[in-house]
């Protein structure tokens, strides 16, 4: 267990450079200009120099915060974040815990971040990231709702909370395919509601530079700074991971139907090459929200949860429930 513990650590660590990197690229390709391109080949050792800059700069404590819990936050939103990997299926019978309730474990885990973000705001001691903390609280238990009502539609159809489960089920095709259109606004939803609860660009209101300076995190520095960075990009990556899970066919090829020469072909594909190819993709819409819509207001981000978002999913979700029962999906 320790030596996967590791060998885990060591690939989110890797996994957030090539986030933060495609992050940079991706946002210099949206905005047509080159980024990243003078540090290593095509820049590629920027988010390496970035990460030592951070490693070497001194990791300053407020006079007046409440020490201990100003340096326990970072370690909770790391923690947290890296506990949601477990059930996830890289590839064919590749599984840290196969746990039967995964779906249930995934969306319990990953709401208790807020409590790392509540606990950085408060034990600041500064009204900035205090703010910053109590909006992200209200952001994340609101986007929670939405967010469980599209995983519960995909439940519904497998029957399971399994992963495994889940992934098997897709062998025939995708369930974003054979799930007609609730599995389509299910997806739309989840990529949405995730978006929010990950606290990216356009929900990012509780670091917003603008009127709150960088929110919950304006006094950490150093490694705890960077401790926040690693969190926000395992959770980029977890809420993708578990959008290709559900709605993609984890690592299951793409197979149709009754086209055994085609479903044959796409079995040669690696099951990784498959699971990281759809996990990228969801990334890169995620990516591509930052940098396409202008960041929301507090009333218009509760607005399009409680008015539009919630009520959407509960109607989709009992439109689910009746394709479910009356066998109508593929």
């Amino acid at each position: 267990m320790v030596i996967v513990g590791l060998c885990l650590l060591g690939f989110l660590v890797v996994l957030s450079f090539i986030l933060g990197y495609m992050e940079r690229k991706v946002a210099a390709f949206m905005q047509i200009r080159l980024g990243p391109n003078r540090v290593g080949p095509k820049g590629t050792l920027q988010i390496i120099a970035d990460t030592i800059k951070l490693l070497f700069k001194e990791g300053l404590t407020p006079k007046a915060s409440d020490k201990f819990l100003f340096n326990l936050a970072p370690f909770i939103m790391v923690i947290t974040s890296m506990l949601v990997v477990a059930p996830l299926a890289f590839a064919k019978n590749f599984q840290i815990w196969d746990i039967n309730i995964g779906v249930l474990y995934v969306s319990a885990i990953s709401s208790m971040a807020v409590i790392g973000i509540l606990m950085a705001g408060w034990s600041s001691y500064n009204k900035y990231s205090l703010l910053g903390a109590m909006r992200s609280g209200a952001q994340i238990v609101s986007y929670e709702l939405s967010i469980g009502l599209s995983l519960i539609t995909i439940v519904i159809l497998t029957g399971s909370l399994k992963l495994s489960d889940i992934v098997m089920s897709q062998a025939g095709g995708w369930w974003i395919f054979k799930g007609h259109i609730p599995a389509i606004i299910a997806f739309v939803i989840f990529i949405v509601a995730s978006t929010a609860e990950i606290n990216r660009a356009p929900f990012d209101l509780a670091e917003a530079e603008s009127e709150l300076t960088a929110g919950f995190h304006t006094e950490y520095s150093g490694m705890k700074f960077a401790m926040f960075l690693l969190s926000e990009y395992i959770n980029l990556f977890v809420v993708s991971a578990v959008a290709a899970t559900l709605f993609l066919g984890g690592w299951m090829p793409l197979h149709i139907g009754s086209l055994h020469g085609f479903n044959h072909v796409m079995d040669y594909i690696p099951s990784s090459v498959w699971f990281f190819g759809k996990t990228f993709f969801v990334i890169f819409v995620i990516m591509w929200f930052r940098w396409t819509f202008p960041r929301l207001r507090v009333d218009q981000l509760l607005n399009l949860e409680w008015k539009y978002l919630l009520p959407i999913s509960m109607f989709n979700l009992l439109l689910m429930t009746a394709i479910a029962i009356l066998g109508w999906h593929f």
